[in-house]
């Protein structure tokens, strides 16, 4: 899952969270990723953004009209 998340990439909308955004460790290689592709907007507290488009890594970068 972190590969999936371009966690160093400053496009990606500050507001789209996932659950590993919130646990404060290190990436530990030997753990198996979770794969869950769970995002969501914090803004709406749903899998949506405030476009109504889809919030994920992918989507949620300058261009789109409600990216912070």
């Amino acid at each position: 899952m972190y590969e999936l998340i371009p966690k160093a990439d400053a496009d990606v909308c500050r507001c789209l969270m996932w659950k590993g955004k919130l646990i404060g460790v290190e990436w530990d290689p030997t753990v198996p990723p979770a794969n869950d592709r769970n995002f969501w907007c914090v803004h709406t507290q749903a899998c949506v953004g405030l476009d109504g488009h889809f919030a994920e890594p992918e989507l949620c970068k300058p261009g789109r009209s409600c990216h912070e």
